[in-house]
Formats: C-alpha cells, structure tokens, sequence
C-alpha cells in the first residue's frame, strides 16, 4: 500500500488540474482568473493614479512656495478631480461577474472592459506629460495653460472610465429585457 501512497502522491496534480478535466469547469476557472487579474490592474492602475496625486501635491507646495496662492483653488479642484478618479477606479465594479452574480461578461465584453482599463494606464501616462508641463512651467501664462491642461486631462479621464460603467451597465439592461 505505501508504493500505491508514493505513487499517487508523486503523480498528485493541483485542485485546478482535477477541475480542468470536469466538463464546464475550465471556462469557470478562466473567468476566475480573470476576475483576481482584473481587480490586481485596477489595484495597480490606482496605485499609478495616487503617485500622480502625490506629484501634484508637491508641485502645489513648489508653487505655493513660490507665490503661487492663486493657483490653490485650480489645483485643489484638479486634485479632488484626481481623487474621485482614483477612488472610482479602485472600487469599480469587476470585469467578470461571479457564477451567481446576475451580470454575466462575456469574452467580448470583458476585452472591451480590458480595452477601457489599457486606456486608464495611458491616461496616466498623459497625467504624467501634464503634471512635467506645469512643473516645467516658469510664467503665469504658462502655468495657467498647464492647469488648464491638467484640469481637462482629469476631465477625461473621468469620462473614459465612464464608459467602462457602460459596458457594464448596458450588461443588465440586457438582462433584465
């Protein structure tokens, strides 16, 4: 009996070995997958997203260092813009509902909401072009268009995560016709 024990535990596969060989299992696992990789790139696109938060806030203190009280309310506006876009992108809903959930994503569905998520991590590339735009900016003109910039920029960004809601929400709309 120990041969048979040794044999068994030297062949032994992982618990997601034996439920890829259940029919049906398989896309389930999958989509499991994709749910835990989902909510790690939106965790990771918020994390991009508060580093620029940060950046601005020094760039604030730089400004504000330099006489730049006039500036507090645009960047306290476009800050509070940038958070609201943080903390919709961490707490947005998954791109992949769970087997009991009433939304259901299906494979294109859940590559346009990974088409939207790509766009995110670009937009924080673009945060990054406008904070060095007014951090590099050395008159009042320059500096205003910079804010302008940004202010825009986080606009948008707002807006394109919108879409992504609309994946989703057209989903159930779907469903409950």
């Amino acid at each position: 009996m120990s041969d048979l024990y040794q044999q068994i535990m030297n062949q032994r596969g992982s618990f997601e070995q034996l439920l890829e060989r259940i029919p049906g299992f398989r896309g389930y696992l999958d989509k499991a997958h994709r749910r835990t990789a989902d909510r790690m790139l939106r965790d990771h696109i918020a994390s991009l997203i508060a580093a620029r938060i940060g950046r601005l806030v020094q760039i604030e203190k730089r400004l504000l260092d330099n006489g730049g009280l006039g500036y507090m309310s645009k960047t306290a506006s476009i800050k509070t813009k940038l958070q609201t876009y943080h903390d919709r992108v961490k707490a947005a809903a998954p791109g992949y509902s769970g087997f009991m959930e009433a939304i259901k994503v299906g494979e294109h569905e859940l590559d346009q909401l990974y088409s939207f998520d790509e766009a995110q991590v670009r937009y924080t590339d673009r945060l990054d072009e406008a904070l060095s735009a007014l951090e590099n900016a050395t008159t009042k003109e320059a500096i205003d268009g910079a804010l302008i910039e940004l202010d825009n920029l986080t606009v948008e960004a707002n807006q394109a995560f919108d879409l992504r809601d609309d994946v989703l929400t057209n989903l159930s709309k779907d469903l409950s016709a």
